[in-house]
């Protein structure tokens, strides 16, 4: 949520510091390669954790602009613009190490956290990921997923859970929405910055800002299944097994481009209230999970909207809280917090565990809806994951 962004604890300011980029839907559109600039990756010591699959993983940025669009948030930009980082299933761990972020993105997130001179930028851009440029695509057709940030995050945030998935064999797409992030890199060496965080506050407007990321979602399905963009990675997608999923806001706006876009098969919420109700249709019965903190997203909580949602929801379903979770537990930087020493004494879920179970709960999810696998973790209550709790309000 919005709000309880901007209420977050200076430890918990620290762990935001840890993440910034790396760094639409017959119309006509450009894409350019984005790679990060050239820099020594895995300087740092900082490592995010090790994909579980079995393949290796490629990555490649794609920047894409739908010309039928104009930037909701600048007008005088023109054309709605996306970083689109792609995670998919390689033959081989060849190619150059994926770098986590430029310095200079470092450097932007770290000076809009007022951050500078705390977290040195270098040990931030230097964290060492698992995914490789370059290297060719594993044969076969796999699922696609999306995955959207929360507000004013970068879509790195979330490479942990893409590069995981990628190894499971996945293709995932992390999307940067245009000026919704503190940063975010783009050709010709623009920083665009969060000119939406300026203006979002109530609900209406943050209605708006789900309303526009859906319109994304639903153009990035489209540039990546066509070919028009994607080059070869558009021939190992499976068009008809396509998953959506986020944080915060994100995870909002997983729900809202399903109920908008027949093509999406099942969709999932980490830790996001919805801000508007696009689930009032029932999602057409598509699977829909909802993983969030027990503090704040159990059904007595006073402030989540989810209650709303689930009586709307009339296809498969669940609702999971985590005990001692908060509501970054579900992304890379409590994690990356914690190997800096950086961990918050008032989270009693540790960024290593909270990583485990987001990992295992969304990827039960996807192999179930997507590949038709059973998952006996989705049935119930676990001796192996006792922080999870089977929500039925």
């Amino acid at each position: 949520m919005i709000s309880r962004h901007r209420r977050a604890t200076v430890a918990t300011l620290l762990t935001l510091a840890l993440s910034a980029p790396l760094l639409g839907a017959t119309p006509a559109a450009s894409a350019n390669a984005a790679q990060a600039a050239p820099q020594v990756p895995y300087s740092s010591g900082l490592e995010l954790p090790s994909p579980a699959g079995p393949y290796p993983v490629g990555r490649r940025t794609l920047h894409l602009v739908d010309r039928n669009r104009t930037d909701p948030w600048v007008p005088a930009a023109g054309n709605r613009e996306l970083m689109v980082t792609v995670s998919y299933p390689a033959r081989s761990a060849s190619g150059l190490p994926a770098a986590y972020m430029t310095d200079e993105e470092a450097q932007v997130l770290l000076e809009a956290r007022g951050l500078g001179g705390v977290v040195p930028s270098e040990t931030v851009a230097g964290a060492r990921t698992h995914a490789y440029v370059g290297t060719r695509p594993a044969p076969g057709r796999f699922p696609l997923v999306l995955l959207s940030p929360g507000f004013s995050m970068p879509r790195t945030t979330l490479t942990s859970l893409a590069d995981d998935l990628a190894s499971r064999g996945y293709v995932v797409a992390s999307v940067d929405h245009a000026y919704e992030s503190v940063g975010t890199a783009f050709p010709g060496g623009r920083m665009l910055t969060c000119v939406a965080c300026e203006r979002v506050d109530t609900p209406e407007e943050q209605a708006a800002v789900v309303r526009g990321r859906a319109k994304d979602m639903s153009f990035v399905i489209s540039e990546l299944t066509s070919g028009r963009q994607a080059g070869v990675l558009s021939q190992v997608i499976d068009p008809n097994r396509i998953g959506i999923g986020g944080h915060s806001i994100g995870g909002a706006t997983a729900v809202a481009t399903m109920a908008a876009d027949g093509r999406v098969r099942a969709g999932f919420d980490l830790d996001g209230d919805f801000f508007l109700h696009p689930a009032a249709a029932g999602l057409g019965g598509r699977p829909f999970m909802m993983l969030g903190a027990e503090s704040t997203h159990s059904p007595s909580s006073p402030t989540t909207d989810w209650p709303k949602a689930w009586k709307h929801l009339n296809g498969w379903k669940r609702w999971l809280t985590v005990a001692g979770a908060e509501h970054f537990s579900f992304t890379d930087l409590p994690y990356l917090a914690g190997q800096l020493g950086l961990s918050d004494p008032a989270i009693p879920l540790s960024g290593e565990r909270g990583w485990r179970i987001t990992r295992d709960y969304v990827s039960a999810f996807l192999d179930l809806h997507l590949r038709d696998i059973s998952q006996p973790l989705l049935d119930g209550p676990t001796a192996t994951h006792p922080e999870v709790a089977f929500q039925q309000p």
